[in-house]
This record gives C-alpha cells, sequence and structure tokens, in this order.
C-alpha cells in the first residue's frame, strides 16, 4: 500500500509508520515542526513534509491515518476525503495493523510506557522476538519507539483518551492503574474507569488481565470482567536502576507477564534489573554546574508525588527544584486539590505557564499566580511564578541554581527543551 500519515511526528503514529515502511509498504507523512523523530523517519526511507496545506498529499494513497492532533477541518483530512481515499485515526490504524497477532496491551491512568519498556526488554533477551509500539523512546529499542519482531506477540502501550483502546484487539491486558484524567472527554471518575471495563470486555474468553491485587480499583475491574487475572503483586518489588516504589510496581507487572508468556523467571528478573529507563521517564539529562537535570513526563499529581518521593528518597539532603509545567488548563483545574498538594517532597516549585494543548476548546484557564500561593500554603513548599519557560531559564541559571541541588522538569508539554537546554549549559 501506499500509507499518509498526518501528524506523523507524534510519538505512536511514527511507530505506525515506521513499522508499515519496513513490513514493504511506501509510507510518507506530514507535521508542523521538525523534531529528532522526523529525521529517524526520513533515515528510514520516509519522505517527510513539513507543510499541511494538502500539497503533500499524493493523489494514488490507498489509506490516510491521521493523528488524534489533527483536527476533522485540517485541509489534509479534508482533502483526503474528497479525493475518496480511505481515513482512519492512528488507533484504529494500529489495531487493524496487530489483530492478527497475539496483542499484549498495556494500560493505565500511569506508568504505561515505562511498563511496556520493561516488558520489552524482557521479551526480547528472553528471545519471544515481540513487534512492539511504546510511546517513548528506549534505548532497549535502540533508541526507537518501535520493533519489528518475527513472532506472533505484538506488544502494545494502550492509550484510553477518547477510548482509542477500544480499537484494539487483546489477548492479554496489563493494567496499571485507573485513576482519574483526561476530562476533557470524561466527565466522572466513573465514566473513566468504565472504558477501561468495556477495554477489558474485549478480551476473549480465555483472555488473561495482570494488573496489581492490592489497588482497589484495578482487581475490581479485573474481577468484573470475569477473565482470569493474576495478582503481580505476588511478584518481588526488585532493586532497579531507576529510582522509586512506582518503578518496582511497574517491573512487578513486566515481571509476572514476561513470565505468563514463557521466560524464564530469572533472566526476567535480571533483564529488569538492568532496565535504565526511557525518554522522559526520570531522564538524566545532564549536569548543569554539578545539579543533576532530571526530565519527566509527570503531569498527573499522582506522577508528581510518585517521581518526586522516589528522587526524594535517592537524594535525601540535597534541595530539589521542581519545575512544573501543568499540561492543559482543564486538566489543571478538574484536579486542582490534588495538585497543589502534590509537591510536599521539594524544595522549590517553579510554574513556568500551562501548556496550552486544547487551546482551541478550553476556556476556563487556571490563575497562575493564585496557583502558585496554593502550591505555596498547601504543599508547604517555595513556590514561585517563572512567567514563561525563557524567564525560568534565566532565574535558574543566574540566580536559582546552586551546589547540592537537583533540578526536576516535569510535565507532558515542552518543558522538555528547558530540560535539554539547562543541561547543555556549562
Amino acid at each position: 500500500m501506499k500509507i499518509y500519515c498526518s501528524g506523523i511526528g507524534g510519538i505512536g503514529l511514527s511507530a505506525y509508520a515506521a513499522l508499515q515502511q519496513a513490513a514493504g509498504h511506501t509510507v510518507a507523512g506530514s507535521d508542523r515542526t521538525d523534531s529528532p523523530l522526523l529525521k529517524d523517519l526520513a533515515t528510514q526511507g520516509i519522505a517527510i513534509s513539513l507543510n499541511q496545506d494538502s500539497s503533500a498529499l499524493p493523489t494514488d494513497t490507498d489509506l490516510f491515518v491521521y493523528s488524534e492532533a489533527v483536527p476533522a477541518d485540517a485541509p489534509e483530512r479534508v482533502r483526503a476525503q474528497k479525493l475518496g481515499i480511505r481515513s482512519i485515526s492512528y488507533f484504529q490504524a494500529l489495531g487493524e495493523l496487530s489483530e492478527p497477532y497475539q496483542v499484549i496491551a498495556v494500560c493505565g491512568t500511569h506508568g504505561k510506557s515505562t511498563t511496556t519498556a520493561m516488558l520489552a526488554k524482557a521479551l526480547i533477551e528472553a528471545g519471544l522476538d515481540p513487534s512492539v509500539v511504546v510511546g517513548t523512546l528506549t534505548p532497549d529499542l535502540a533508541g526507537r519507539n518501535w520493533r519489528r519482531g518475527a513472532s506472533n506477540f505484538f506488544l502494545v502501550e494502550a492509550c484510553e483518551y477518547r477510548r482509542s483502546f477500544h480499537f484494539l484487539s487483546p489477548t492479554i491486558v496489563v493494567m496499571t492503574n485507573v485513576g482519574g484524567d483526561h476530562f476533557d472527554f470524561f466527565k466522572t471518575d466513573a465514566e473513566y474507569q468504565n472504558s477501561y471495563l468495556e477495554f477489558l470486555d474485549r478480551l476473549p474468553a480465555n483472555g488473561k488481565v495482570i494488573t496489581h491485587g492490592k489497588d482497589p480499583a484495578t482487581r475490581s475491574l479485573a474481577e468484573q470482567s470475569g477473565r482470569e487475572w493474576i495478582n503481580a503483586d505476588s511478584e518481588p518489588l526488585l532493586p532497579l536502576k531507576v529510582p522509586g516504589v512506582h518503578m518496582q510496581q511497574n517491573a512487578q507487572l513486566a515481571l509476572a507477564t514476561a513470565v505468563l508468556l514463557g521466560a524464564d523467571r530469572a533472566a526476567a528478573e535480571q533483564s529488569l534489573r538492568a532496565f535504565v529507563g526511557t525518554w522522559r521517564r526520570s531522564e538524566l539529562k545532564g549536569e548543569y554546574k554539578g545539579v543533576p537535570v532530571i526530565d519527566d513526563y509527570a503531569h498527573h499529581p499522582d506522577e508528581i508525588r510518585a517521581t518526586l518521593l522516589a528522587f526524594r528518597q535517592k537524594y535525601p539532603t540535597e534541595r530539589l527544584v521542581c519545575v512544573f509545567q501543568p499540561h492543559t488548563h482543564d486538566r489543571t483545574l478538574k484536579l486542582y486539590d490534588q495538585f497543589v498538594e502534590s509537591f510536599a517532597d521539594a524544595d522549590v516549585v517553579i510554574i513556568p505557564n500551562v501548556y496550552d494543548a486544547r487551546h482551541d476548546i478550553e476556556t476556563n484557564l487556571v490563575d497562575v499566580p493564585k496557583f502558585v500561593s496554593d502550591i505555596a500554603t498547601r504543599s508547604n513548599v517555595e513556590a514561585i511564578d517563572g512567567h514563561s519557560l525563557a524567564d525560568t531559564e534565566s532565574v535558574l541559571r543566574t540566580s536559582m541554581l546552586r551546589e547540592g541541588d537537583v533540578l526536576l522538569c516535569l510535565g507532558a508539554g515542552d518543558i522538555t527543551n528547558l530540560a535539554t537546554a539547562i543541561a547543555n549549559l556549562h
């Protein structure tokens, strides 16, 4: 086929594009801005356009796949429809690609990417040769977010946003946790968790669920599914190279799944102990004048608490300087009380701005000065309004960072650029 991917630079769609190119299809695509992901796709023979006015879309395209970030009225989607080209979303395309395989789907509010990356490493090193799609870059996949294996195992990170994972046909579901999120789409915690129950209903009668039995919410969903479920909490909390109990809990899930799929237990444990992390998950970007610079994707209160606790345990006497960029106004407002109480393990918190990923639909905006004040009061920390990423970088370099500090850059937006910039300064 000739496949065109609109929004090809997305962490999911880029993996799909690379897999289809590797399978012998002709793949092209577009995105708004260049990135290392796009440069890597180009090295694989995929034609990339940074113009999304529809002029790059070939008229003889067989399949048009679009990222969820590309709206229905975008020029490329409109032209594809006019040309009669079959058009489907990324997750629908991933569902079709993976359907013939034994699909191991890793879902959950937090920890999906890390758990998928851990399990990929364990399965590869056990010789089980899976195909993989993961929402991060990992050294165990040669620094990429995909792998084309030769076995019948297809390991995918399954995203719940807009019920995207309902396009998948899993045979095994690994469920990390189900605390509410994405309230721009889901109206209540119950609606959010029901989407997981509907996902578990997509399992065949002999399908299996692997989750944490000590978590009442995930245990309840596993039991309601009527499928056999495996309690990953019966596995040991392995000593890891990445900090935090939450990482050890992810490894429990990966270990239980790897053993279920036929991996040697001792070898799987050894593989997980050697796991060094992934892109933007507790990632050490470098140092600035002796200060470690950590980049992490944490953008939910539970993730912030877990990440800060992990680094407080790793650096018990150092000053933790946390720069947090909230991801969307809607999420911040819906979980406001949880956010302002989630920074107790930091010493200093800086809020540079709110990453406005849904500017076309969000009308209620976060009052950043009040948000900063409430963090100071309710997390009992020093909190600062950074005004912008550029201003925050200037403050960090000129007056904030000192010997004995650890800098944590948290968020799902472009705060990763701040971590990169600081780590590259000497």
